[in-house]
């Protein structure tokens, strides 16, 4: 359980207008150095230099290059990046705009907090390619990676769809859970034992999963949890999301259930 959790502090936001110094085409070139595969598998800080590269890029141009989207709209500390994943399935990440180095950040968990899932899930259109319908929300999740398997030290929420049997599998499972408590899956899920739990309502707003998890699984210690939020029908009909948590799986990522692409 997390202790003591402390109001979250963003005494030190704001919008990060004033930079200068840069032009844009520089700002594009080191964005692209930085963004390579290559660069991401030998540091685990690049992530977060291309998070500030599309921050400053879009305080200076108004656009997010080379992120597809940035809102700093209520501050630098609270804000968000939508990107393509560095490395890995080709899916969407979000990262915000401050210094997080993941989940074991108690501040997370915190009253106050950035809704980083519930912006995360308001964000997944961006998988619908050009013209195409808008997935179901039954075929979309998001996954934060423990501490123990991640590849960045820069929070960041993937945002996927899901592969036919997973998607089966919660299906099935959701009929099994409530929004009250949790209950340890009887079965793995893409080699993962998780626990499970409903969240019982069509929004993550006022909804912080990485508070339920440190609240409900005392064995969930700082970094250790990885967590996946995935849209489904509950048990009656309506719009609900599947929660689950895995604890201390240094073998496998939440981001191994997302597949490649939505098609």
């Amino acid at each position: 359980m997390t202790p003591s959790l402390e109001p979250y502090d963003d005494s030190r936001r704001g919008a990060g207008k004033a930079v200068s110094g840069l032009g844009p085409a520089l700002l594009a070139a080191a964005a692209l150095a930085t963004f390579s595969a290559a660069a991401a598998t030998q540091n685990r800080e690049a992530l977060w230099r291309v998070v500030q590269m599309c921050r400053i890029n879009y305080a200076i141009t108004g656009a997010a290059f080379p992120c597809l989207e940035a809102n700093v709209t209520d501050g630098v500390q609270r804000g968000y990046v939508i990107l393509r994943s560095l490395v890995g399935n080709p899916d969407i990440i979000l990262s915000p705009t401050r210094k997080i180095s993941g989940i074991e950040e108690l501040g997370l968990a915190a009253d106050g907090a950035p809704n980083y899932f519930d912006m995360a899930w308001n964000a997944r259109s961006v998988l619908a390619r050009e013209g195409q319908a808008p997935i179901a929300r039954e075929d979309v999740a998001l996954a934060v990676n423990s501490e123990l398997a991640r590849t960045q030290d820069q929070l960041h929420i993937h945002i996927g769809c899901l592969p036919k049997d997973v998607k089966q599998t919660m299906a099935a499972v959701v009929r099994e859970l409530s929004p009250n408590r949790w209950r340890r899956l009887d079965r793995p899920i893409k080699g993962m034992q998780f626990w499970a739990r409903t969240i019982g309502q069509d929004s993550l707003e006022g909804v912080n999963p990485f508070r339920l998890v440190a609240d409900g699984l005392p064995d969930a210690k700082a970094g250790t949890a990885t967590i996946i939020v995935a849209g489904v029908r509950s048990a009656s009909g309506g719009d609900d999301f599947v929660l689950l948590a895995a604890i201390g799986d240094r073998s496998h990522a939440g981001s191994d259930l997302l597949k490649g692409s939505c098609s």
